[in-house]
């Protein structure tokens, strides 16, 4: 019978490690950050397409949009793209193309990670970039994408 009781016990003690293991916080696989003078707290996920499109280049106030990227090789990169401009890394890549030859603009810069991209973001008002969700953004405002 302590067999049986032991080997419940265990199976419970199990079952709720895998759980509690799934009830973990997530953490974002990237964040949205602004300079700390923007006052915006949440973005419509369009609008932040089209910034870094270059599609919108001002701010509601009027300010320039200065939108920063990550390497190309980036997974934080990958995802973003993926996700908000709806386009692998190399379709943007082959979309700025286009935009340079036609001579009507210039790509976001890229930078090597995420302390170079919160470097840049900290320094220029009107910027905007994204980090990986577990990085370090001291001194610029984190935004929500809706």
């Amino acid at each position: 019978m302590r067999v049986i009781q032991a080997s419940i016990l265990l199976l419970w003690l199990c079952l709720l490690g895998v759980g509690g293991l799934a009830l973990a916080p997530q953490v974002a696989p990237y964040l949205v950050i602004v300079n700390a003078a923007n006052p915006q707290s949440s973005m419509d996920r369009k609008f932040l397409g089209d910034a870094f499109l270059k599609k919108t280049t001002r701010w509601g106030n009027g300010e320039l949009i200065r939108p920063v990227d990550q390497s190309p090789d980036s997974a934080v990169r990958r995802r973003f793209s993926e996700e908000v401009l709806k386009r692998s890394v190399t379709a943007v890549r082959s979309y700025w193309q286009q935009i340079i030859f036609s001579g009507r603009d210039v790509p976001p810069p890229e930078l090597a990670g995420d302390a170079e991209v919160l470097e840049f973001v900290n320094k220029h008002a009107g910027a905007i970039g994204y980090v990986s969700g577990a990085a370090s953004t001291s001194g610029a405002r984190v935004i929500s994408v809706r």
